[in-house]
């Protein structure tokens, strides 16, 4: 593995976290699929590709006059580093919210000798704990160092495992601290959320602690491998007949090239090999999108006239591997094609045979480039140059292991849990940071996931946090997870009532939130969770009247408790509901109150008014009962009578004459 490199960014650091269960054999990680599906197929035909010449100069998708984005991190530094004689910024990761910060007293000799502080995770920080470095999407370089020291492990070597994007990448092995090759990891990676994710994961051997991180961007299509679904981990990058080992900014390398660095093969055993180097210029040396320095080109190891030349390499059994090779005739007694020709065996399989470099790139002083991609069973990787005509040369190459990403756990369900996390106020020993299911092996504490075949991610059909000391409260965005068979918050201290979202879940078959501090009434939403086998509310505040459906469970086979809720009622088991009514009732009461009230007074007032009516004519009836009034009234009709007494039958004569 080798590594490095340049420029400062603000970075948002946020902690989330994961732990037990591990899935089926039929649901392993992809990569061991794909191996699998390769060895199957013939080795003739296995794994190699020819990458044609680098006078391929083909348009790229970034502008490369624009530098690329680039993010670098001292982790546990108080402030900003610029290390001596260097134009590369160490930002300070005062936003990381987690973990503490120490000295390093054992770290890399790669890293700048200025980066002398790291951070690392206890226990009680959680299981899992990421950075989350806020980036363009894109294809990146991530690198990592790592350091340990007195504070942080008592000057013990730690073991843990770091993930990326929800992959597993990486497992520090016992004596990486004593092997530099082992002190630092570096990795390429597409990154399509606007964010780079990276994940420390506690195996029970010590502190996870880092150095430094590294967030460098390349060009989309630089080592392409036709997957963009993969991970490419670096294994070896050698720059062969180099003096020392170099970064790309001490070669001058272009930016977009990732500062990848290049170490010297001279440590590696190479026989009768010697180192060959030239200052003229090689053609097409840093061509898109790969970008090899011209100084790699510039050096080589070369063997006498029949002698083969072969390195070993230590890797990852059982794995997937790209090899990238860069070849260019610097030997100025080699002018022609066919004077030096050589096979290529990877494990003695022939991958390139009778290669001619000057055949192949036309003309002497041109860059090469060859790729092969193939299946190690061993722990062991050999390239093995056999000359056919003449002597071996070659100037470098690349090896990486190829990890299939893993699934992703459905998004809206993540943020779920996200928001539940703060909600509940899950403590930090929980953790729950990155991907709730990835990696497998280090799924959330609490959280048991599900392979959706037809998805293609990962879902979430059970939560398991009963006894945690949670205090917090349940929040509505618990309907996203619309997956969930079996929730189970018991023994906790959880207040605030049960959202009738909660109904929404129709998947659920268990509800245990038994043994809280809920209050309020149970939501008539419960009712519509068909199958709900199992609810237990008992051992709560709750109040208000059962809803009905729910008191009916129970004959058809369910298992409900809503005991010790002394406000609870309206089911066998509970008292009646009459001596304390429920709300709705409670309302309807005071509505009807009401409505008789007003209608009372609207009738006493109707009563009140005909009364008066009947005794103001009982009145003027009894007026004209009295005497004088007869009298009065009995000559005026007589004398109405006969003003309209009607002509005809007898001459009228007017009263007052008859008198006459």
């Amino acid at each position: 593995m080798l590594i490095f490199g340049n420029i400062s960014v603000r970075f948002l650091f946020s902690s989330l976290t994961m732990p037990p269960n591990l899935r089926e054999n039929s649901e392993r990680r992809s990569n061991r699929r794909e191996a699998t599906e390769m060895k199957g197929d013939s080795m003739a035909s296995v794994f190699f590709i020819f990458l044609s010449l680098t006078t391929f100069r083909h348009a790229v998708a970034q502008n490369m006059a624009d530098p690329p984005f680039s993010v670098r991190i001292s982790c546990g530094a108080s402030q900003n580093i610029l290390p001596t004689g260097s134009s590369v910024m160490w930002s300070k990761d005062e936003f990381y919210s987690g973990g503490s910060a120490a000295n390093a007293s054992v770290r890399s000799g790669v890293t700048p000798v200025e980066l002398m502080t790291l951070r690392y995770f206890q226990i009680t920080d959680g299981p899992e704990n990421c950075y989350n470095v806020t980036v363009p999407n894109g294809h990146y370089v991530i690198r990592l160092y790592f350091a340990y020291g007195q504070f942080d492990n008592s000057n013990k070597e730690p073991l843990f495992d770091i993930s990326l994007e929800g992959t597993l990448v990486h497992s520090l092995k016992q004596g990486w601290s004593s092997t530099p090759d082992l002190s630092y990891a570096e990795f390429r990676a597409f990154i399509s959320d606007g964010a780079a994710t990276i994940c420390f994961h506690s195996t029970g051997h010590g502190n996870p602690s880092v150095l430094s991180i590294e967030v460098l961007q390349i060009l989309n299509d630089a080592y392409d491998i036709g997957q963009k679904s993969t991970i490419l981990k670096t294994v070896q990058r050698v720059s062969c007949g180099s003096k020392d080992s170099k970064f790309g900014v001490e070669y001058s390398a272009n930016a977009w090239g990732g500062d990848r660095f290049w170490a010297t093969d001279k440590d590696l055993d190479m026989g009768l090999s010697r180192t060959i180097t030239t200052t003229r210029s090689v053609q097409h040396a840093s061509d898109a999108p790969n970008l090899v320095p011209e100084a790699v080109f510039q050096s080589a190891s070369e063997t006498p006239v029949g002698s083969p030349l072969t390195y070993f390499l230590d890797v990852e059994p059982n794995q997937n591997y790209s090899i990238w090779f860069y070849f260019a005739e610097i030997d100025p007694a080699i002018t022609g094609k066919e004077q030096r020709v050589f096979d290529i065996l990877v494990n003695n399989i022939p991958i390139f045979s009778e290669f001619d470099i000057i055949g192949k790139a036309g003309r002497p002083f041109t860059g090469v480039t060859l790729k092969s991609f193939l299946p190690i069973d061993g722990k062991v990787l050999t390239l093995r140059f056999d000359p056919r005509q003449g002597g071996i040369l070659i100037n470098g190459f690349e090896i990486f292991q190829v990890i299939q990403t893993e699934f992703t756990t459905m998004e809206t369900e993540v943020w779920a849990l996200q928001t539940m996390k703060k909600s509940l106020g899950l403590p930090p020993r929980l953790g729950w940071n990155g991907d709730p299911c990835v990696p497998q092996v280090h799924p959330w504490n609490g959280v048991d996931c599900h392979f959706d075949n037809e998805k293609g991610t990962w879902i979430i059909d059970g939560l398991d946090l009963d006894n945690q000391g949670i205090k917090g409260f349940l929040s509505n965005d618990m309907a996203l997870l619309q997956n969930l068979q079996s929730l189970n918050l018991s023994g906790n201290s959880i207040s605030g009532s049960i959202p009738s979202n909660v109904g929404k879940l129709s998947n659920l078959v268990v509800l245990d939130l038994s043994f809280n501090q809920l209050n309020g009434s149970i939501p008539e939403s419960l009712g519509s969770l068909t199958h709900l086998r199992k609810l237990f509310l008992n051992s709560n505040l709750l109040s208000g009247e059962v809803p009905t459906v729910l008191g009916a469970g129970p004959i058809h086979g369910a298992s409900f408790n809503f005991s010790d809720n002394p406000g609870l009622c309206g089911i066998p088991g509970l008292r009646s509901c009459s001596g304390a009514l429920a709300k709705g009732s409670i309302t309807a009461i005071v509505v009807t109150i009401i409505l008789v009230v007003f209608i009372g007074g609207l009738c006493g007032f109707v009563i009140y008014k005909r009364r008066q009516n009947i005794a103001r004519a009982q009145k003027l009836s009894t007026a004209r009962e009295a005497p004088y009034a007869k009298s009065r009234t009995g000559n005026a009709a007589l004398k109405d009578l006969q003003m309209v007494k009607p002509p005809g039958r007898e001459r009228y004569v007017p009263h007052y004459m008859q008198h006459t």
